[in-house]
C-alpha cells in the first residue's frame, strides 16, 4: 500500500506538470496529449498491480467476502485520488461512478450526474459514434478513444475520450470507464453557473427573473396586444431572446393541442430543421400532452429521454435541436403549452426556471383569453357600427349629400341614415340616450324601422310615431333622441322627437334653425313630435348634427354650441356638403383639442 501511495502521488504530480504545460503552450498540445496517453497506461498498470497484489493476499476471517469488500474499498479509493477525470458507465452508458476531477471539470456536485445517461454530455454530432465506440469496446475488450465536446452547466470541452472494459466487485454487469482528458476548455459566461454556487449568483439569478416578469407584464399589457393577435409572438420571442435556445407554443383548439409559433436561435438558418419543429403534431409529444393533463409545469435538467418532444424525419426532435435541458408549463388554464429548450452546451433550467415560467405561462394565457375577449368584442362593436351608420350615401335626385362619423370612447349609440321611401327619399339622424352595446342595438332598431315603415309610409311624423309605439312595446327601457325627413322635391318635411334643431345655410351665408322639440322616443306610449316644413332652394345646405358635436368641450369647458355651429356655416356658403362637414369636423377638434368623448355625426344636404 505505501508503494503505491507513493506511486499515485508520483503520477498526480507528473498531471500536474502536464496541465501547466497545457496553460504555457495552448497552442502546441500534440506533445502534451501524448505524455497524457501515456501517464493513462501508467494509472491503469498501477491499477492491475494493486489488484494482483489484493489477490495474493492472504485470506483473513471473513474468507472471500471479506476480501472483496477490501478490494473494492482499495479500488474506490484509487478511484476518488485518481488525478485525470473517470466515468464509469454501464452497458447502456449510464454514469454508475464519478471521481472528484469529473466533478470538478464539468462544474456539477458529486452524485449529481450518477444515474443520468452520458451520451446526453456529448457533442450530437458524435453521439452516435460514442455509442457504437461503447458496444465495441463491451464486445470486443479492446480500448477505444476518439476526440470530441463534452457540454454541461454552461461548459464545453474538447476532451480525448478513452474507454476501457472492465469488471468491478459485486457488479453482476461489466462496466466501461471513460477517461476524459480535456484539450480545450470553454468556461461559462459569467453568471451562468448554477446559482446554487453562491449568494451573489442566486441574487443575480432572482433579479433576473424579476426583470423577465416585469418585461413579459409591459409586454402583454400594451394597448397593442390587445387590439391585434400578437400576444403570443411578441412572448414568444422575448423568451427566446433571454432565456431559451428554442421556444414553442401549442395553443389548444378544438380540444386538440396545434403549433402555433416557433422561435428558434438567432443564428440559426431558417431550413428544414425549423419546418419539421413547426410541423410537428403537439399531440405526439409526450411532454406537452403530461402539461395538458397535469395542468402544471415539468423540468428536465438533463434530458433522459429525447423522444419527449415527438420525432421528425431526422429522428427524436430534441435530438435534431440540440437540446441539453427542456422545460414545459401550461398557458392560461389549460390553453396550451409553453416549451423551451436549451442547448446542451448552456446552463441548465432549473426548478427557479420552473418557478418563473409557470408565472410566466399564466400571464400569458390571461392575455390570450384578454385578447380574444377583446377582438370579439371589437367586432360585434364594429357590426354594431355598421348598423347604425350606412357605409355609402345614395345619389337623391336634385341633392348632393354627405356625412361623417366618429364614434367615442365605447360603443356608441348615434345613427345616421338616407334611405328610399314611398314617395321618394328619407333622411334620419339621431342617437339612443345611453352607451355600450344595448344603447347601440336600440339606436340600431330605431333606424331599421325608420327605413322599413317609410317603404308604406308617405309622412315621415307617422312614421316616427309609429317607431315610438314599437320601441315601448319592446321594453328596452332607453329613450332615443331623433330627427326624420322626407323629401319632396324642394320641400322637406321634418319630424322631430327631442332632436337638436336642423340648422339651414343659405346662400348668402345666412343660417335659419329649424323649430326642433318633441319629446324622445320610448318614454310613453303616445308620442309628443315637432313637425316642420323647410324648402330647400339650389345652393342651400341642410344640416343635421349629434348631440356629442354642439356638447364638446374646450380646456376651460366651454360648450361647441349653436352659436359657434353658425359662425363656421357662415363661412361655409356656396361650398359642397363635403367641405361644409370637414369644415364643422375641423373647427370642432381645434376648439377640443382633438378630444372625443361622444360620437360626433354630421349629415349635410345641398339643393342643386
Amino acid at each position: 500500500m505505501p508503494d503505491l501511495e507513493q506511486a499515485l502521488d508520483a503520477l498526480a504530480g507528473r498531471v500536474s506538470s502536464l496541465r501547466e504545460a497545457r496553460t504555457a503552450y495552448p497552442a502546441d498540445l500534440a506533445p502534451t496529449l501524448d505524455a497524457a496517453l501515456a501517464e493513462l497506461d501508467t494509472a491503469a498498470e498501477l491499477l492491475a498491480e494493486a489488484r494482483e497484489a489484493l489477490q495474493k493476499a492472504p485470506k483473513r476471517a471473513g474468507g472471500k467476502k471479506d476480501g472483496a469488500q477490501r478490494e473494492l474499498k482499495l479500488l474506490r479509493q484509487v478511484f476518488r485520488a485518481f488525478p485525470v477525470p473517470v466515468i464509469v458507465l454501464d452497458s447502456g452508458g449510464v454514469v454508475r461512478r464519478i471521481n472528484p476531477e469529473t466533478s470538478q471539470m464539468l462544474g456539477s456536485p458529486d452524485g449529481y450526474l450518477v444515474g443520468r445517461s452520458f451520451p446526453l454530455l456529448v457533442d450530437v454530432s458524435r453521439r452516435a459514434a460514442f455509442r457504437s465506440h461503447l458496444t465495441a469496446v463491451l464486445q470486443t475488450g479492446q480500448p477505444a478513444a476518439f476526440e470530441t465536446r463534452l457540454a454541461h452547466q454552461g461548459r464545453t470541452h474538447t476532451v480525448q475520450l478513452a474507454l476501457t472494459r472492465m469488471t468491478m466487485p459485486g457488479e453482476p454487469q461489466q462496466m466501461v470507464a471513460a477517461v476524459a482528458l480535456p484539450t480545450e476548455v470553454q468556461l461559462p459566461e459569467p453568471g451562468a453557473g448554477r446559482p446554487e454556487q453562491s449568494d451573489g449568483a442566486l441574487l443575480l439569478a432572482a433579479a433576473k427573473r424579476q426583470d423577465l416578469l416585469v418585461k413579459m407584464a409591459n409586454l402583454l399589457l400594451e394597448e397593442e396586444t390587445l387590439l391585434r393577435p400578437v400576444a403570443l409572438p411578441r412572448a414568444t420571442r422575448l423568451l427566446a431572446a433571454e432565456w431559451a435556445d428554442w421556444v414553442i407554443a401549442d395553443m389548444v383548439r378544438g380540444g386538440v393541442p396545434r403549433r402555433s409559433v416557433v422561435v428558434a436561435p438567432k443564428n440559426h438558418p431558417l431550413g428544414d430543421l425549423v419546418r419539421q419543429v413547426e410541423s410537428a403534431d403537439p399531440a405526439g409529444s409526450q411532454a406537452v400532452m403530461e402539461v395538458l393533463e397535469r395542468g402544471s409545469g415539468v423540468v428536465q435538467e438533463m434530458l433522459d429521454d429525447d423522444s419527449l418532444l415527438g420525432f421528425c424525419a431526422d429522428g427524436p426532435l430534441l435530438t435534431a435541436m440540440g437540446a441539453g435541458s427542456m422545460l414545459c408549463v401550461p398557458i392560461g388554464s389549460g390553453d396550451g403549452v409553453l416549451t423551451l429548450v436549451r442547448a446542451h452546451d448552456r446552463r441548465p433550467f432549473t426548478l427557479a426556471d420552473l418557478a418563473v415560467m409557470q408565472e410566466v405561462g399564466l400571464q400569458l394565457g390571461l392575455a390570450v383569453r384578454a385578447q380574444t375577449s377583446f377582438q370579439n368584442r371589437s367586432r360585434a362593436a364594429d357590426a354594431l357600427s355598421a348598423s347604425v351608420a350606412p357605409r355609402t350615401l345614395p345619389n337623391v335626385p336634385g341633392y348632393e349629400a354627405a356625412a361623417v362619423y366618429h364614434p367615442g370612447a365605447s360603443v356608441g349609440a348615434e345613427f345616421y341614415d338616407v334611405f328610399p321611401v314611398s314617395c321618394g327619399w328619407g333622411f334620419a339622424l339621431g342617437g339612443a340616450v345611453g352607451k355600450g352595446e344595448e344603447a347601440a342595438s336600440v339606436s340600431a332598431m330605431v333606424r331599421g324601422g325608420l327605413r322599413v315603415l317609410g317603404v308604406w309610409e308617405s309622412d315621415p311624423d307617422l312614421v316616427i310615431r309609429k317607431v315610438n309605439e314599437a320601441l315601448v312595446a319592446q321594453g328596452a327601457g332607453m329613450f332615443v333622441m331623433a330627427v326624420a325627413g322626407f323629401v319632396k322635391g324642394r320641400e322637406i318635411r321634418l319630424s322631430s322627437a327631442g332632436h337638436h334643431p336642423a340648422a339651414l345655410l343659405q346662400a348668402d351665408g345666412g343660417v335659419r334653425f329649424a323649430a326642433g322639440g318633441g319629446v324622445p322616443l320610448g318614454l310613453a306610449p303616445e308620442a309628443e313630435t315637432s313637425v316642420e316644413g323647410l324648402t330647400v332652394a339650389v345652393g342651400e345646405t341642410l344640416v343635421l348634427y349629434s348631440d356629442g358635436l354642439i356638447s364638446s368641450r374646450n380646456e376651460l369647458g366651454e360648450p361647441y354650441g349653436e352659436e359657434r355651429l353658425a359662425d363656421v356655416l357662415g363661412r361655409c356658403a356656396g361650398q359642397s356638403p363635403s367641405t361644409v362637414v370637414k369644415a364643422l369636423e375641423a373647427d370642432r377638434n381645434a376648439f377640443s383639442g382633438g378630444q372625443v368623448w361622444d360620437e360626433i355625426v354630421i349629415l349635410a344636404l345641398r339643393g342643386v
